[in-house]
């Protein structure tokens, strides 16, 4: 629609240089007028601001200027129309546009809350949209708004206030995930989110060592510091690079390449009578290797034994090639 707009403006532009330069013409050579008075009459004529012309003119240049301004009032009120218009559609537009996010955002639950469209955020979002998961990033640039709002939820505002919380839909969200670079600032928000929803997770950044108990206290579930795990990483790259490349192929991004899989044990329960690992038979069954089990007050064990009895609220974590994992949400429609 802009679109269709933007061609209606060039066209009466056009029209109104087409009338001037028809204007300028017709008085140089039809009354005989230099190349300035010929200028001077047809912007006067075009206006129809009512100055003297500067010489009398005869019959021939009285009917010109009789079409000239006939034409020109027609062109002006076009032109006038079309930009009016373009204008108010552009508003329009913009207010559909925020009216449909709001909706949309108003009609999730159990969703993702960012605050902070930086890299960290940027990351979060990247890595989230790679696994289907809906969020909503609350942004207070513009300017980086408009460059991603074709592709991310924005809520447009300061994550310090409570009203741009909560038209996040922090009260229906399962997770927040604060990644402004300031840790007062991450601070502020994790008080806040904590107040809104007692049952939030909430995941903090942090940039300085100190500020990691504060967030805790302040209700953070789980507090990261990138720059750290940045250093260990690349460390960690020194001492055991194999063992750290195959880690980092596991947590490959993209719906085809995802080898990780976290699955609650209530997906199972229609399908299968599951006492134990050995039930699930999920390496038979769909190629999938259970590495680990969560049990529901948090504990993890690592490679667990087949024998392991299963718990209504535990979740296994299984490794397996991209079409293994596809197969395993096929069967069991997680």
């Amino acid at each position: 629609m802009i679109k269709l707009f933007r061609s209606k403006i060039y066209l009466a532009l056009t029209l109104l240089v087409l009338v001037l330069l028809i204007g300028v013409l017709g008085y140089r050579f039809l009354s005989g007028y230099t190349w300035v008075d010929a200028f001077y009459m047809t912007i006067i004529t075009v206006t129809t601001v009512g100055f003297s012309e500067v010489r009398p003119l005869d019959v021939s240049s009285k009917l010109f200027t009789v079409l000239l301004i006939i034409s020109s009032v027609f062109i002006f009120a076009f032109a006038i129309s079309v930009i009016t218009e373009y204008i108010l559609s552009k508003n329009t537009l913009q207010l559909l546009k925020k009216k449909k996010v709001k909706n949309t955002i108003n009609s999730l639950s159990n969703h993702v809350i960012i605050c902070g469209f930086g890299r960290n955020g940027n990351q979060a979002a990247e890595k989230l949209r790679a696994y289907k998961r809906p969020f909503v990033v609350i942004e207070r640039d513009k300017e980086v708004i408009l460059k991603n709002e074709n592709e991310v939820l924005f809520i447009e505002g300061d994550a310090n206030e409570d009203e741009v919380l909560i038209d996040a839909g922090i009260k229906r969200a399962q997770f927040l995930i604060t990644a402004m670079p300031e840790d007062a600032d991450n601070l502020f928000v994790v008080l806040s989110s904590r107040q809104l929803n007692k049952k939030l997770f909430i995941i903090s950044r942090a940039s300085q060592t100190s500020s990691q108990n504060k967030l805790i206290l302040a209700g953070a579930d789980k507090v990261i510091m990138p720059d750290k795990i940045g250093g260990d990483h690349m460390a960690s790259l020194v001492v055991m690079p194999n063992l750290i490349t195959f880690m980092d192929k596991l947590s490959t991004e993209g719906e085809d390449t995802t080898n990780l899989e976290e699955v609650a044990i209530e997906s199972f329960t229609d399908k299968i009578e599951n006492n134990s690992l050995r039930d699930l038979d999920l390496r038979r069954k769909t190629g999938c290797t259970i590495i680990g089990y969560v049990e529901p007050d948090g504990n993890y064990i690592i490679n667990p034994g087949a024998d392991l009895k299963l718990q209504p609220k535990g979740k296994v974590i299984v490794l397996g090639r991209p079409e293994q994992i596809k197969k395993l949400n096929e069967m069991f429609k997680i």
